[in-house]
């Protein structure tokens, strides 16, 4: 199990020794991700993807959920008042528009939400647009006071934000 650190470091300087110093704590490429302003050059960091820095995630979920309820309600309406063969409800029909209904809701929800910002974002949003550079550190649990403490020693000039319990599977 993963926790997720999050820090804000003044400017890209303090980024790229924060990059190098993580990497000699063992910590992979993969677990660090920053964000910065779409104008900053991000060259040589690990910048965060799509997964990180919109909620694509939480939209696909929630588009899942609710068009596969809208899917099943309407697949019942259509197996027991329109059935396709006899008289007698088609279930199977019902269960074939409950699940391409939650696709369809998940696929549409996530178009929508790949364009919204991160919900665990919002906060770092006025930091980021001032010029400072959100770090995410994504370390095992044992590890947490470990890399806080090396980096609150090495990088005096940033500042710890928090640590999240949970962090998503994918991004």
């Amino acid at each position: 199990m993963r926790r997720r650190i999050y820090w804000l470091l003044p400017d890209l300087a303090s980024a790229r020794r924060t990059m190098d110093d993580l990497l000699l704590a063992r910590i992979a490429e993969p677990h660090i991700h920053f964000v910065a302003r779409e104008d900053v050059d991000m060259s040589g960091l690990h910048a965060a993807n799509v997964l990180q820095t919109s909620d694509v995630l939480r939209a696909a979920q929630l588009g899942l959920v609710i068009g596969g309820v809208v899917g099943t309600v309407a697949g019942l309406a259509v197996a027991i008042f329109f059935p396709i063969v006899g008289d007698s409800p088609q279930w199977g029909v019902a269960a074939v528009l409950a699940v391409l209904g939650g696709l369809f809701g998940a696929w549409a929800a996530s178009m929508i939400g790949i364009s919204a910002p991160s919900h665990r974002l919002e906060r770092f949003q006025p930091a980021i647009e001032q010029g400072q550079i959100l770090l995410m550190v994504d370390v095992p649990r044992s590890r947490v006071a470990e890399i806080e403490a090396r980096l609150q020693a090495l990088h005096p000039e940033a500042h710890l934000e928090g640590v999240e319990p949970n962090i998503p599977a994918f991004p």
